[in-house]
C-alpha cells in the first residue's frame, strides 16, 4: 500500500505483526443490539496482535449479559453511568497498545483495517484516519463514504486546516486509530474537555503531531434512529453541537498552552464552514437558546459571504452550495428556513 509521508514523497512499509500492538476499546451504552457485532468485528482484524477492552457503561439493557459472552476472549470492564469521555478514559487505562481505537459500539471494523493503518505507521504520527462506509441499521450500504476524499491530503495541508478553521476532512471516532504517545499528553480527559473522546482527538490531532490518510473504506459507520449525531431529533442539538464545538477548541487551547505548542488562529471558529451551517440553524430553530457569544443573523451573514471566497478541502460547488443555503436559511421567513434546515440535515444523516 502506497501512502504520502509527510515530506510527500511516495513510500512503501512493512511492518512485522508482533511490533505494532492495537487496543481496541469500544465504550458502550445501551447499545446491546450492535455491540456484539463491534466486539466480533475488531477479534476479527486480519492482525494477531490486537487486545479488544469493552467497557460498558451503566447500561439498562442485556449488554452486560452480551459482553460476558466474549469474557475469554476481551478485557470487560462494568461501571456506573458517566458518560463515554469516563468510559474512554478507564478503556485507554487498561490498554497495552502502541494504537489506539476507540471504536463506538455500533460501528464495525472491515478485517483489514490494522493491516493498512501498520502499513503507513510510523513515529511523529497523531492519527492514521481511514474512510468510513455509511451503512443502515442492518449494515445495507448508503451510498456515501466519509470522508468524501478521492486524494489523501498531506499532513501539512490538514495541520493548516486546523489552524486556519478548525476543521479538515475527517471521519469522526471510528474511523481514527490514534498513536498512544499522542494521546497520552492529554489522557486521562477531565471535565474540562467534551463528553464526547472524538471531539477532543479529533481538535488535537493535527495540532500535535501528523495526521495520515488511507483513502481506503475500512469502517462500517452505522445510521440509526438511536444515533447521537441525529441533529434532527430535538431542535437543541444545533445549539448544542455549536457549544461543543467551542467547547472543544478552548479545551484545544489549553493543551496546547500547557504543551507549550503553537496556538491555532484566533478567528477560526468563524471560518469553519461546517460551523456556520449549525450556527445558521441555530440560530434559525432555536434562537433564544443560541449558545455563541455576540453571534447574531448578521454576523453569521459576513461569514457566509466571506466562505464563498476562502479556499480549503471542499470544492468550490460544496463552497457555493453551503454559502447560497446559508445566506437564504439566515433571512427567509422561519417557516421556510425550519424546511431548509431539515432539507440539509436530513441528507446522508
Amino acid at each position: 500500500m502506497y501512502h504520502t509521508d509527510s515530506a510527500g514523497s511516495a513510500s512503501r512499509r512493512e511492518i512485522s505483526e508482533p511490533q505494532l500492538r492495537f487496543s481496541v476499546i469500544i465504550a458502550n451504552f445501551n447499545y446491546a443490539r450492535f455491540v456484539a457485532r463491534a466486539i466480533e468485528s475488531a477479534l476479527a482484524l486480519d492482525w494477531s496482535n490486537v487486545e479488544v477492552i469493552v467497557i460498558d457503561d451503566g447500561s439498562t439493557d442485556n449488554s452486560a449479559k452480551v459482553i460476558q459472552q466474549y469474557s475469554r476472549r476481551i478485557t470487560s470492564i462494568f461501571q456506573k453511568n458517566a458518560g463515554q469521555r469516563s468510559a474512554n478514559n478507564a478503556g485507554f487505562a487498561q490498554a497495552n497498545g502502541e494504537v489506539i481505537v476507540f471504536l463506538d459500539a455500533d460501528d464495525v471494523l472491515e478485517p483489514g483495517f490494522a493491516k493498512a493503518v501498520a502499513q503507513v505507521w510510523r513515529p511523529g504520527l497523531s492519527k492514521v484516519q481511514v474512510l468510513m462506509r455509511r451503512v443502515d441499521s442492518v449494515e445495507r450500504p448508503l451510498g456515501s463514504l466519509v470522508p468524501p476524499l478521492r486524494i489523501a491530503p498531506s499532513a501539512q495541508q490538514i495541520e493548516s486546516w486546523a489552524r486556519r478553521t478548525t476543521e479538515y476532512p475527517t471521519p469522526p471516532g471510528s474511523g481514527n486509530a490514534y498513536s498512544r504517545e499522542f494521546l497520552a499528553r492529554f489522557f486521562p480527559l477531565g471535565p474540562e474537555h467534551d463528553d464526547f473522546t472524538d471531539s477532543t482527538c479529533l481538535a488535537l490531532a493535527p495540532l500535535l503531531g501528523d495526521v495520515v490518510t488511507v483513502l481506503e473504506p475500512l469502517v462500517l459507520y452505522r445510521q440509526h434512529d438511536s444515533n447521537d449525531s441525529n441533529l434532527l431529533g430535538k431542535p437543541g442539538r444545533f445549539g448544542r453541537e455549536v457549544a461543543r464545538a467551542i467547547l472543544r477548541q478552548r479545551s484545544a487551547e489549553d493543551v496546547c498552552r500547557k504543551l507549550g505548542v503553537a496556538l491555532p488562529e484566533a478567528d477560526r471558529l468563524r471560518r469553519s464552514r461546517h460551523l456556520l451551517q449549525l450556527r445558521v440553524a441555530s440560530l434559525r430553530m432555536l434562537p433564544e437558546a443560541h449558545p455563541m457569544e455576540g453571534d447574531t443573523r448578521w454576523s453569521a451573514f459576513i461569514d457566509a459571504f466571506a466562505s464563498l471566497f476562502r479556499s480549503d478541502f471542499n470544492p468550490i460547488a460544496t463552497r457555493i452550495a453551503v454559502s447560497l443555503w446559508a445566506l437564504t436559511t439566515l433571512f427567509a421567513p422561519r417557516v421556510l428556513a425550519r424546511q431548509l434546515v431539515t432539507l440539509r440535515f436530513a441528507r446522508g444523516r
